[in-house]
């Protein structure tokens, strides 16, 4: 096209036969005609420009349009990233506070567990021991008890009008009654209960009756091995009818004589039936004031003979003193003098 312009800008002009060189437009010009295909071909050119100028404006403002809507949903996305990028960290936070309260807890839940489960052996071990000692003390107190039976049954053996019945399997320990001419047991039938303990107890008392009532015995008596293991109260109410029984506190020294004492009781028991004293209240208490008294009297008796048994080992330790004294003492040589006056006093 440019070549074509070129060829087309400079021809010769008919007029002077080529002598000078005109360019066509002066001569369209000189001939009053107009270059239509120049116009055409600058509006074309023009129009072109203007359009490829509209187009470039537009591509521009759409690209810019592009580019804004691109920068402004890039900043959105990128804002809505960090968004959740915070939540994101904030709840990995949350997550990281917990898993660690977590595993503090079940840390501190191990170590009281551990806590506990080495309580709980220490407990156990403490318990294994306690039951080996109280298996022992048991398997010592049941071996005491079962030679306190056997040493109380050889006892009451020996006893004079008295009859013992053999070990009982339950409820009580022993069966003791008065014997008729003939030997056979009569009424009542005396529960007896051994204990060789440090003190006797109400449950000790309460089972004495509940075991009384299953062998209908009358009469319970509960037997401690000395005096010392008897309480203040018991010393008190030797003798009392409680829940329907009749309850006798004693010893293995006290038991011969208070059967003696209680045998007329026994007796009119016998005749006049179990509920004799309970008809007689006044006797009843008389019986247990009795008591009382003898276990005074034996008291009074106990300490009159420690005081002669005391006064016997002064007299002895004196009558050696005084023998050792004489062995050892050397007879004076007497003056002339007091001889005479000796012998005035002899005349």
């Amino acid at each position: 096209m440019t070549q074509l312009s070129a060829a087309t800008e400079n021809i010769e002009c008919p007029l002077c036969l080529g002598e000078g060189n005109l360019k066509r437009t002066e001569v369209l010009d000189r001939l009053g005609v107009k270059d239509f295909a120049r116009v055409a071909q600058l509006s074309a050119e023009e129009a072109i420009r203007l359009l490829l100028q509209k187009h470039n404006h537009e591509n521009q403002s759409t690209w810019a349009r592009f580019e804004a809507e691109l920068t402004k949903r890039t900043a959105e996305i990128e804002q809505c990233h960090r968004n959740e990028l915070r939540s994101l960290a904030s709840r990995t936070k949350e997550l990281e506070a917990a898993a660690k309260r977590s595993e503090q807890q079940r840390v501190h839940e191990i170590q009281h567990a551990n806590r506990r489960v080495e309580d709980t052996l220490r407990e156990i071990g403490e318990l294994r021991e306690r039951n080996q000692e109280l298996e022992t003390q048991l398997s010592k107190t049941a071996r005491r008890g079962k030679l306190e039976e056997l040493s109380f049954e050889e006892e009451v053996r020996t006893w004079a009008g008295i009859c013992i019945s053999e070990k009982l399997p339950r409820n009580g320990d022993f069966i003791l009654a008065y014997r008729d001419p003939s030997g056979a047991p009569m009424e009542p039938r005396l529960l007896v209960d051994n204990k060789d303990k440090a003190a006797i107890t109400e449950a000790d008392i309460k089972k004495l009756i509940r075991d009384a009532k299953e062998r209908r015995s009358p009469v319970g008596i509960i037997v401690a091995r000395a005096e010392a293991q008897l309480r203040q109260l018991d010393r008190e109410r030797r003798w009392v009818h409680e829940d329907g029984v009749w309850i006798l506190r004693t010893t293995r020294q006290w038991l011969p004589r208070d059967l003696e004492v209680l045998k007329p009781v026994f007796e009119r028991m016998r005749t006049e039936g179990a509920d004799f004293l309970q008809r007689n209240s006044a006797l009843a208490e008389e019986v247990c004031r009795t008591f009382v008294d003898l276990d005074e009297v034996e008291k009074e008796l106990k300490k009159a003979s420690k005081a002669i048994d005391a006064a016997t080992g002064l007299t002895s330790r004196y009558r050696a003193r005084l023998e050792v004294l004489c062995d050892n003492a050397t007879a004076p040589k007497m003056p002339p003098v007091r001889e005479n006056a000796i012998a005035r006093i002899a005349q």
